[in-house]
């Protein structure tokens, strides 16, 4: 135990350390969000073809096509992120020019979690009610404007919890690429951490990686109610019940008998 307590506060003292988890903090915020921003586009599309291709959906596509586009997404969301990493780093060689590093990460990081947001993506529009898609239909709208002006509005605050989910996912990803050459916070828990027996330094890593954590779930939890129109009907009527009740008490007052 003192051991580890004094490994602790050489990694929390030491400068050439604070450079380094300095640097490793902005190195796995720098690819998550870039991975996060390419999966979420990627399987956004995925997610609205999904839902919009099916037998029944706004924009039916061919049956084949929907089994393989199914097909596809299942296998790569079954590999486990490690071995698709692995295969995929000969892309990212040839993408960015290095197979180590934070930046190679990045290809691999969007690769694998596509699938998973389309997955998410697919699940929040599937709960828009199915009584609005028919009064647009109904109304004249091209499966286009049903897409962009119904579907995606009335479902943005799970799509919204679907981006954080995917964001937090992504940094666990890129923390586990630092044992096969990625960087970020993952390296130095992996070259300086794990290799060297420092118990310190994977506990400072893995406290920085859980308050990341902590504030893009905060803040996306936050974003997603403030967008939920049902939460915002329900405080609107409350407001309005509460005002309600004190022009009632207003009244009362004014006429209530003396004595």
């Amino acid at each position: 135990m003192d051991k580890v307590m004094e490994q602790l506060m050489e990694a929390l003292t030491s400068p050439r350390m604070h450079e380094e988890f300095l640097s490793g903090l902005w190195d796995t915020i720098y690819s998550s969000v870039l991975a996060t921003a390419a999966a979420c586009l990627l399987g956004l599309i995925l997610g609205v073809l999904l839902v919009a291709g099916e037998r029944d959906g706004v924009y039916p596509l061919p049956a084949p096509l929907m089994k393989a586009l199914n097909l596809i997404i299942n296998i790569l969301r079954s590999v486990p992120f490690l071995i698709l990493m692995i295969f995929v780093l000969p892309l990212s060689s040839v993408l960015v020019g290095t197979k180590v590093g934070t930046m190679a990460s990045i290809p691999p990081l969007i690769i694998a979690s596509t699938p998973f947001v389309a997955r998410l993506v697919e699940a929040a529009l599937r709960e828009v009610d199915k009584g609005v898609l028919e009064a647009a239909q109904a109304m004249g709208c091209s499966p286009f404007q049903i897409v962009w002006k119904v579907i995606l509005p009335e479902s943005l605050p799970s799509l919204i919890s679907a981006a954080t989910t995917s964001f937090i996912t992504i940094l666990s990803y890129g923390a586990m690429s630092g044992a096969i050459g990625g960087g970020g916070l993952g390296k130095i828990a992996i070259n300086y951490g794990y290799y060297k027996y420092n118990v310190g330094v994977m506990l400072v890593a893995t406290v920085l990686i859980v308050i990341l954590v902590q504030i893009i779930q905060s803040v996306g939890t936050r974003l997603a109610v403030r967008l939920d129109r049902r939460v915002r009907t329900v405080e609107r009527k409350g407001r309005l019940g509460k005002e309600r009740k004190k022009v009632l008490k207003k009244a009362w007052d004014a006429h209530r008998p003396r004595i």
